[in-house]
């Protein structure tokens, strides 16, 4: 199976494996730790046709203090035909004065899969940080054959009432978001998705182009084993089999 891998800077892919039912797991790599003010992360992937990919993180990304300087990242991804990709990075950590943009694009083809989660965590609140400075921006586009199916956009001020708000985060540092863009979920597996038991809140809906399900805790460990929960439900409807995790998330 040939495989091109091309990058620049310290941004890589640190390794790649393929399973026995032919899922390819990439294992992300950012030997720095952590996104300053100015710095600018870019990924681009295409997934042809047919593909399997699951693509993970050695570890949480954290966005330092920045001052008046923004950092970046931005994530293009084409998924062609038939091809399923499940974007499974570890937790986004804000530390307060972080002012990260982050942007993210999945071009889908008719008949491709995925599986996208995102955890988010304001502050630093194991040891008593609050996201009191700072600003979080984030995009995240999903288009099928050209057209758009998913759009959300969050412009998060520290000390916004957003923070507060049951309307909004309710107090909660840690948000998690997972979309998935496949088959319709049968009605009983969407009702056992919301009945799993979590430490925080979580529930999900069913639009008419993807399945939504977000979640409203204290602790990205407890955000993480809820998207992983998820992906177990989900993963037979979507592949036909059982899930398996990637051996990094127990290291």
């Amino acid at each position: 199976m040939p495989v091109l891998r091309r990058h620049q800077g310290p941004l890589r892919v640190l390794r790649y494996r393929v399973d026995g039912a032919g899922l390819l797991e990439e294992v992300l790599v950012h030997p720095p730790g952590g996104i300053a003010g100015g710095d600018r992360l870019e990924y681009a992937l295409n997934l042809g046709a047919r593909s399997d990919v699951l693509v993970t993180s050695v570890g949480a990304t954290k966005w330092y203090r920045a001052g008046v300087r923004t950092a970046y990242q931005t994530l293009d991804a084409t998924v062609e035909a038939g091809a399923r990709l499940a974007w499974l990075p570890l937790e986004n950590i804000l530390y307060a004065g972080a002012r990260p943009v982050i942007s993210t694009r999945f071009r889908l083809a008719e008949d491709a899969t995925l599986f996208y989660a995102d955890v988010v965590c304001l502050g630093r609140p194991a040891c008593g940080e609050q996201f009191d400075d700072g600003c979080w921006r984030q995009c995240t586009e999903m288009e099928r054959d050209g057209r758009l199916i998913w759009l959300e956009q969050v412009h998060f001020e520290a000390r916004s009432i957003m923070a507060s708000s049951p309307a909004g985060l309710a107090g909660h540092p840690v948000v998690g978001t997972v979309v998935y863009a496949g088959p319709p979920l049968p009605e009983a597996l969407h009702a056992s998705v919301r009945g799993l038991r979590v430490r925080g809140y979580a529930s999900a809906t069913q639009l008419p182009d993807v399945w939504v399900a977000r979640y409203l805790g204290e602790s990205t460990e407890d955000a993480q084993r809820w998207v992983r929960e998820v992906r177990a439900a989900v993963h037979p409807h979507s592949h036909g089999r059982a899930v398996y995790e990637p051996r990094i998330w127990s290291t």
